[in-house]
């Protein structure tokens, strides 16, 4: 996986991510992480390289506000990774999948936890149950 380390964002500075950013205005969510990869990682995607692999239906733990979080798998990309936000990022690094840094984010963590045991749908932040603990 790989993963960016936030700085400056004011949301979870500091902490491991994915490539994530939101949807603009008469974007698809396909569209959005095509641009999200060329601007944050300078990776050249394209639709037939990505494949959806998780939803996620998320309370945000910085304003509660609602979100909806689509998880592509790129099977295949170009360009050369590069820090191209070194001010909201200090860092693009490479993890095992089953191998996180202990400072992930957690709605992050729980999405690539899903992905690996193939579960396509899962929810954070609306109130901490057992599931959120057998999936840990």
């Amino acid at each position: 996986m790989l993963l960016l380390k936030r700085l400056n964002t004011g949301y979870h500075d500091g902490d491991y991510g994915l490539i994530a950013g939101h949807v603009e205005a008469g974007e698809t969510f396909t569209d959005a992480i095509i641009r999200e990869a060329k601007e944050e990682a300078g990776i050249s995607l394209k639709p037939d390289y990505l494949k959806v692999v998780h939803v996620m239906h998320r309370k945000s733990d910085l304003d509660k506000s609602e979100r909806v979080d689509v998880y592509f798998l790129a099977k295949k990309w170009g360009g050369k990774i590069t820090n191209k936000e070194p001010n909201k990022c200090s860092e693009l690094k490479w993890f095992e999948a089953n191998k996180l840094p202990s400072n992930t984010i957690g709605a992050i963590r729980k999405a690539i936890t899903a992905v690996i045991k193939e579960i396509p749908y899962s929810e954070y932040g609306w109130q901490q149950d057992k599931s959120d603990a057998e999936m840990a």
